[in-house]
């Protein structure tokens, strides 16, 4: 019983649902692209481009307030300018591309956040920089649901292409140059997009973690590619579960709260997994005695 009233927000509430409804489609989409983010060793690019949306939704917010198609276009645009422009200051200068896209990033998180401390308020700043999974409506829902099954169908045409791009980009890029093109920058799209969807539920500045960090408790478990892209999800949905009946329960922010019980299970995952610090230190003492 006392389980059952723990978890009763979750239906009792309207907004809760259309909270936990939200938390599923990220969770679907976010998290098999976090999974490839983190296979490339690109985590930190995808932070970096989670800020970089910033200036777009903020001219967006600008233009027409906090209106969803303006900030999500506006964050679009910015961060396919950023990819874009970091990838090719990488080729055209002595910088590389991660130098690059941190310069954009600072940058662009600077001039958002000054475009809409002066022109809003403190509440918009932080509907922006936290977001607002509690007051997502029929429009915000049927933008990640479009964004889910988007990203879920580019991935099932792509997946044969960012496998062999994550094992050998160089073979990928000799033997089929048009595919490597396809991969590499479809990717890049599908992250923008995410990211921009993660954005408007839970903030720029939380939005990657529903990304990165259920793919990385989940390799703490798994090894196959494919059992990655069903464990991230899935985790996924369960912290974001968590993180809501926390939120609710301590009265603590939603997005912060999420990313909190993503960080715990990281964390549990990584010292308890099959594959975590307990098991290998377990299984080279056995190495060693025998």
């Amino acid at each position: 019983m006392a389980a059952l009233a723990w978890l009763e927000p979750l239906w009792a509430f309207s907004f809760m649902q259309r909270a936990l409804l939200g938390c599923v489609l990220l969770s679907l989409s976010a998290a098999p692209v976090g999974v490839f983010l983190m296979l490339r060793r690109m985590s930190l690019t995808g932070d970096a481009m989670a800020h970089a949306i910033l200036p777009g939704a903020a001219v967006g917010f600008l233009i027409s307030g906090l209106s969803l198609g303006a900030m999500t276009l506006g964050g679009i645009v910015a961060g396919l300018v950023v990819a874009v422009a970091s990838g090719l200051v990488a080729r055209s200068t002595v910088l590389r591309e991660d130098t690059s896209l941190a310069a954009f990033y600072l940058l662009s998180l600077a001039l958002g956040v000054l475009i809409i401390s002066t022109y809003g308020s403190q509440v918009d700043l932080l509907h922006v920089l936290f977001g607002t999974v509690l007051a997502l409506d029929d429009a915000a829902l049927a933008l990640l649901l479009g964004i889910a099954l988007i990203t879920l169908l580019a991935m099932r045409l792509l997946y044969r292409a960012l496998v062999l791009e994550c094992l050998d980009p160089d073979f990928l890029r000799a033997h089929s140059p048009r595919w490597s093109a396809l991969a590499h920058y479809g990717f890049l799209v599908l992250v923008v997009i995410n990211l921009v969807a993660g954005f408007h539920a839970l903030g720029t500045l939380m939005a990657v973690a529903i990304m990165v960090l259920p793919a990385a408790a989940a390799r703490f478990w798994v090894r196959r590619i494919g059992s990655l892209l069903w464990l991230a999800p899935a985790l996924a949905l369960l912290c974001c579960v968590a993180g809501l009946l926390l939120s609710y329960h301590a009265d603590w922010p939603t997005s912060p709260a999420i990313v909190i019980a993503l960080g715990a299970l990281w964390l549990l995952s990584m010292i308890l997994g099959r594959f975590g610090v307990w098991r290998q230190r377990s299984v080279s003492a056995v190495h060693l005695k025998g």
